[in-house]
């Protein structure tokens, strides 16, 4: 049972190149689907890694790796066929550079571990169901054009405030150094 979380983190990231390549061969009904597998399986493991104590730094690396990579490939594959408009794409793609090197100051300046803000899991999760909604419009036929540009704006705005606290964050982390030169 101690390992069953990391392997569900590994086969949600294995999903990524099928979720992609089924969108690139226009098959959005599976894409769909394996979205929604891997969502399931995202709430799985983190829950399964705290009913039985199972937490691992590997799984506290590779969960959130999982979901950055899953989203990045579908928000990437769905800007690229005008699904999604590419500025929003790029706003993601960039907002997730920011983590990564807020991570890596955060890591620099002493941390051991960063705590995902607030408004970083209000993104992602607004991610997600953008995500979601984009592809059950297009695979099974559910939802429409409107409830895709309501979420775009929310996905913007959530995109734009999380990759701010996050330079704030970040600007925290550095310490302050004698400009006297002492």
């Amino acid at each position: 049972m101690r390992h069953l979380p990391n392997i569900l983190t590994l086969l949600r990231l294995a999903a990524v190149p099928v979720t992609v390549w089924l969108m690139a061969m226009d098959e959005m009904v599976g894409a769909f689907w394996l979205f929604v597998a891997a969502g399931i399986t995202d709430g799985l493991d983190g829950a399964i890694a705290r009913l039985f104590d199972a937490r691992t730094r590997l799984g506290a690396v590779l969960d959130p790796l999982a979901d950055k990579v899953l989203l990045v490939g579908i928000f990437v594959t769905l800007g690229v066929g005008g699904q999604l408009p590419l500025w929003l794409v790029v706003l993601v793609v960039l907002r997730d550079v920011v983590i990564v090197l807020y991570a890596l100051v955060y890591l620099l300046a002493g941390g051991a571990t960063g705590t995902p803000l607030l408004i970083s899991k209000i993104n992602t999760a607004a991610q997600i169901v953008l995500a979601a909604a984009v592809l059950a419009r297009l695979g099974p036929g559910w939802g429409g054009e409107t409830l895709t540009e309501a979420l775009v704006t929310v996905v913007a705005a959530t995109t734009i405030a999380s990759a701010a606290a996050y330079l704030v964050a970040a600007s925290r982390s550095i310490p302050a150094t004698d400009a006297g030169g002492s």
